[in-house]
């Protein structure tokens, strides 16, 4: 049927409701964009990867890092352990800067790749049996460990171990070195902490497993019902891995070498915290995440090593340019302080 409304009229009517939609869709832009520029997350107390401002916190500073880039900011919200899980998927948080996985939060959370991982490893007083290759094997004895982190199943089921409660890192030190207990478990980042800013006393006094009794991944998690959360996920995961060829993770770790598959090939470099190396190759790295556990017969040297220089890999120390080389002459960076991170009595 004809209608008699004039074309003119029909005309605006279509023009009045298309003016319509845009404005309605010009005052929803900006509610869209602080939905995605900004992140509300959670997370418990795990010194020094999550904490509160002020404290130590490696995993906070590298996912808010990260995310500063892509245009975005995030605040963090430390709760305890008991109520983490039902904080993080009730809704009333956008997610977490470092949550691990598991089969009922991957339901509500879009996770990242592997950004940091928590390696948890055997520290005792020099002449002590370190090789244990789990917990289980370590029945009977005193392992110190920080009340109140969450340290997952392989604690809380015991094997035989005896528990001590510490404050801090620094105070299960102290109780080790006092002989209150046999052991403490220390995260790995924390022991080359220890090593690089207390060599001397570390080589005299401890000694350090190599075997991580605990192992877990930390990621960003994001809720999957928040608009652009797949996308989100996918920039912070790009960006992340030019923070490694850039020093950022360095700077923000606090270690001078890190060891990282840092052009996605499935191998492993060697990375400067500066294209100043000095001319040897390092005793020590920071392995971002531990290779699967195989049976080794002889232990990989540095020449089984490749290395990132200039945006360049170079396949042995021996083909690394001289320029690179050089001894770095500037000062220690304040920012690189032990009084800003932990203090350590021996």
């Amino acid at each position: 049927m004809a209608s008699n409304t004039p074309p003119f009229s029909r005309a605006g009517a279509r023009l009045s409701r298309i003016a319509l939609v845009c404005v309605v869709a010009l005052a929803a832009a900006p509610y869209a964009w602080s939905q995605t520029s900004q992140l509300h997350l959670v997370s418990t107390a795990w010194p020094p990867f999550t904490d509160r401002p002020g404290q130590p916190q490696f995993a906070l500073d590298l996912v808010n890092e990260a995310l500063k880039r892509i245009g975005i900011t995030a605040d963090t919200a430390i709760v305890e352990e008991s109520s983490f899980t039902s904080s993080l998927l009730s809704g009333k948080y956008d997610g977490s800067a470092a949550a691990w996985k598991d089969a009922e939060r991957e339901k509500v959370l879009v996770y990242s790749e592997p950004y940091l991982e928590n390696r948890l490893i055997l520290v005792g007083r020099r002449g002590s049996d370190v090789s244990a290759p789990k917990l289980s094997s370590l029945a009977g004895k005193r392992i110190v460990l920080v009340g109140g982190y969450s340290y997952g199943d392989a604690v809380a089921s015991g094997g035989g171990s005896i528990f001590i409660r510490s404050r801090s890192e620094e105070d299960s030190l102290t109780k080790l070195l006092a002989n209150e207990a046999d052991y403490t478990l220390m995260d790995e980042l924390v022991v080359q902490y220890i090593v690089n800013n207390y060599g001397e006393q570390a080589r005299n006094r401890l000694s350090v497993g190599s075997i991580p009794l605990i192992t877990r991944t930390l990621h960003l998690a994001v809720r999957r019902a928040r608009p652009g959360a797949d996308a989100l996920i996918n920039r912070f995961n790009a960006e992340i891995r030019r923070m490694v060829a850039d020093h950022t993770y360095h700077r923000l770790l606090r270690v001078d070498w890190i060891l990282a598959d840092v052009d996605g090939d499935g191998k492993k470099e060697l990375v400067s915290r500066t294209d100043q190396a000095g001319p040897t190759p390092p005793e020590r790295s920071y392995d971002l995440f531990s290779s699967p556990q195989v049976e080794v017969t002889t232990s990989p040297t540095t020449t089984d090593k490749r290395f990132y220089f200039g945006g360049s890999i170079y396949e042995s120390w021996a083909s690394v340019p001289e320029h690179y080389k050089l001894s770095n002459s500037d000062a220690p960076d304040p920012a690189r302080s032990t009084a800003t991170l932990f203090r350590f009595s021996w």
